[in-house]
């Protein structure tokens, strides 16, 4: 049995420690608080980009299932689908980010379709998928169907209409490039 002096002692060196180990002190906080805020700052931006990308990525896979289904629509018919309702994908022409549209050209030489996704949104890119026919094999007179995928260099609400079949981008519209690279 300790003496009553040392007991108290004892007792007062234990309340004590408890005390000092109950919480964080308003500086422990504050640097808590900071070096987070840092963090964030440093996120932040890089969050923001993936976001814009995240979207593009709903026009450049929309456009590419267009372009796949125009692709099967045109061996029954041989002709193209002059509406997304038409070619039954479950494409919606509106959403939050894009508008889709499909026009469809019949030419003496070939036909084509394009179809535009035009950002509705001034941080995102346009997009547009172009589909044409042309001969393979001038013994059999084959109809090959030809498609191509394009994306606007910078963020833009403007697509223009294609007046002639090319796959090529830069051809059927300034300010685009191919997205098969």
């Amino acid at each position: 049995m300790l003496k009553p002096e040392l007991q108290a002692k004892f007792l007062q060196h234990i309340n004590r420690k408890k005390k000092d180990d109950e919480g964080f002190t308003l500086i422990e906080l504050l640097v808590v608080v900071i070096i987070i805020g840092v963090l964030a700052a440093i996120a932040l931006p890089s969050l923001l980009g993936q976001v814009s990308k995240a979207k593009q990525a709903e026009a450049k896979q929309n456009v590419g299932a267009i372009n796949r289904a125009q692709q099967a629509y045109f061996l029954q018919p041989q002709e193209f689908a002059d509406s997304i309702p038409e070619l039954g994908i479950g494409i919606k022409t509106q959403t939050d980010n894009y508008n889709y549209t499909v026009t469809t050209n019949t030419l003496a030489t070939n036909s084509f379709s394009q179809t535009r996704a035009v950002a509705r949104k001034t941080a995102l890119k346009s997009y547009f998928g172009i589909v044409g026919t042309a001969i393979g094999d001038t013994v059999t007179s084959e109809v090959l169907t030809l498609a191509g995928a394009c994306e606007s260099v910078n963020p833009t609400s403007i697509v223009g209409t294609a007046t002639a079949f090319n796959t090529q981008c830069s051809t059927v519209a300034t300010g685009y490039s191919d997205l098969a690279k």
